[in-house]
């Protein structure tokens, strides 16, 4: 039996829900969500948990924000604001929260001289992979029994939902 990090049972749940499905429902959709109710509320509280292993003053979104930055990096805020899915305000204060941490720094757009594009600095850089890093290696431990093509087939699998939900 595997705790779902909120006190519940994650069997308990299966078990109780797969006897109460309505007649005509299609038991494989119904057991994926299920399945992604559960990946989803442990990645939210893993994202927090990985925000504040960069500093305990940072909200779990500002995770997903530098993932972004170390991925792409520099971009206008309004861009992060639309990868993210949040407005323009809400970006705004996230970025100046990084900023004060030392994280991000801005710098004028050369390609509009009205615009800023967002980075991260050396230690924004630095902190967000030391994590990043860390978690890859719980991954490792977590799948250490799975065959590497069953890992990449899931990471398959995985892109193929994300690309079909843009």
């Amino acid at each position: 039996m595997h705790e779902d990090g909120n006190g519940g049972r994650r069997d308990a749940e299966r078990d109780a829900s797969a006897g109460s499905a309505p007649q005509g429902v299609d038991h494989e959709f119904l057991a994926l969500e299920r399945e992604l109710t559960y990946f989803l509320r442990r990645a939210r509280a893993n994202s927090g948990e990985m925000a504040r292993e960069v500093h305990p003053d940072l909200e779990p979104s500002a995770y997903g924000l530098l993932a972004r930055l170390e991925e792409c990096g520099a971009q206008r805020a309004t861009e992060l604001a639309g990868y993210i899915g949040v407005g323009k305000a809400t970006m705004s204060r996230q970025l100046r929260a990084l900023e004060e941490l030392g994280f991000v720094g801005r710098e004028p757009d050369p390609a509009d001289g009205r615009a800023w594009l967002v980075s991260l600095t050396e230690r924004g850089r630095e902190d967000f992979r030391r994590v990043r890093d860390a978690r890859r290696a719980r991954y490792v431990r977590q799948l250490a029994g799975w065959d590497r093509r069953e890992v990449a087939e899931l990471a398959r699998l995985l892109h193929q939902l994300n690309a079909g939900a843009e």
